[in-house]
């Protein structure tokens, strides 16, 4: 950690940050999801409309990321954090006025746009403050805080879409992004004192080289693959849970809370794995879980056990295994590019999009009252996540490596 930023933000604060800024993702999702069926009827819309809600956001989350990142190489993380806060903040309350489903989705596009900015910057900050091992082990703890933030906001979601409807539950939203644009203003001080020009020709060079790196091709791919598989969860679970399985919206919301606790023990495991076995150690035994889980879960349903436990248990083991590969996973994405971290850190961000819009694409057009959608998505994307963390990653991910990891 460089000697200035450790004297204006000590470890602590940096860990409470970084949770913060990368806990806004499973915020602007899970607390709203619970009043998702709600929102679609009042507003006279469809599922696939209802499912563009959040398809949409994602999509400009990820397009954003590929603006902001070279920005934010440019001119700074700062300026960039805290335009996108006030952004996010301001589409928050456009969200809670909506008065159709079209406005929604456009209002829902800015703040992912917006939640673009404090993703991204979050995982280019680590780079910016740590060499790669160190990273991996920052990031662990700070996505446990994050975990904690997921696992609150299902619940808070799942109690005020039935008590004071789904606007109150946007309006949420505009509270958290106020806050932490006034933490912003008043604690973060700048990480990256490297400015990267904007030339066309060099955006293209940089772009280029991110994009054949091997390694970061690796460690992006299994990124998006454990999205691919959350996305899947988060996207389908509140039509199979209140219209398949009967559930009610709080006990919706614990169900989401209680994968979240999985997540954060998996974040636990993965510090103890980093300090024994590495990054590519961590990622085999996550890929172990993840597999056993998916394929738990879609051999009983194929055996005709359609219950909200023969989804739920399993689906803990794959929230462990999350909870190992997404530290390790940002880390080692963003580690060969020292010099490069935003655009690094902004094109992992694009590919995480680019799966989740295209999940929610196919799940808006084969949802059919049936478990199957949610969980063969899910058991695809375990398939996919053992096949990248046991071969390419093994390969080519060696972020120890002088040349992969880059000079620090």
């Amino acid at each position: 950690m460089s000697e200035s930023a450790a004297k204006a933000m000590p470890p602590g604060l940096v860990v409470l940050l970084l949770a913060l800024l990368l806990g806004i993702q499973p915020v602007t999702t899970d607390l709203y999801l619970p009043a998702l069926p709600a929102l679609t009827t009042e507003l006279g819309a469809t599922v696939g409309q209802g499912q563009l809600t959040l398809t949409a956001l994602l999509l400009c989350f990820g397009l954003s990321q590929l603006v902001f990142g070279p920005l934010s190489d440019r001119f700074g993380r700062r300026p960039i954090l805290l335009g996108g806060m006030a952004l996010y903040t301001l589409a928050g309350v456009a969200n809670m006025l909506a008065t159709s489903i079209e406005w929604l989705i456009v209002t829902r596009a800015v703040q992912g746009a917006a939640m673009g900015a404090a993703v991204m910057c979050a995982r280019a900050i680590i780079r910016d403050l740590y060499a790669p091992a160190d990273g991996a082990r920052v990031m662990a703890r700070s996505l446990g805080g994050l975990g904690v933030i997921a696992c609150l906001s299902p619940l808070l979601g799942g109690l005020l879409a039935p008590l004071v409807g789904w606007r109150w539950s946007l309006a949420t939203l505009a509270a958290f992004g106020l806050v932490l644009l006034v933490l912003l203003m008043l604690r973060f001080e700048e990480t990256s004192h490297q400015r990267t020009p904007l030339h066309p020709a060099s955006l293209l060079r940089n772009w280029l080289r991110i994009a054949s790196h091997p390694g970061f091709l690796a460690w992006a791919g299994l990124q998006a693959a454990a999205y691919g598989g959350l996305f899947t969860f988060l996207a389908a679970s509140a039509f199979v849970f209140l219209n398949v399985y009967g559930v009610s919206r709080p006990l919706y919301g614990a169900a989401m809370a209680t994968a979240s606790l999985a997540y954060i023990g998996g974040t636990f495991i993965c510090r103890r794995l980093l300090a024994r076995v590495g990054l590519q150690g961590a990622v085999k035994t996550g890929a172990v879980l993840s597999l056993a889980g998916g394929s738990l879960m879609g051999v009983l349903a194929l055996a005709g056990v359609h219950t909200w436990w023969a989804f739920l248990l399993p689906h803990y083991l794959f929230m462990v295994g999350h909870g190992i590969h997404q530290p390790c996973t940002q880390t080692g994405a963003v580690a060969p590019f020292p010099q490069m971290a935003g655009a690094a850190s902004a094109l992992s961000g694009f590919f995480l999009t680019v799966v989740a819009f295209a999940i929610g694409a196919w799940l808006g057009a084969r949802i059919d009252g049936t478990v199957f959608p949610l969980i063969n998505g899910i058991w695809f994307w375990a398939v996919v996540i053992a096949l990248i963390a046991w071969g390419p990653v093994q390969r080519w991910g060696n972020v120890s490596h002088p040349v992969l990891a880059g000079a620090k």
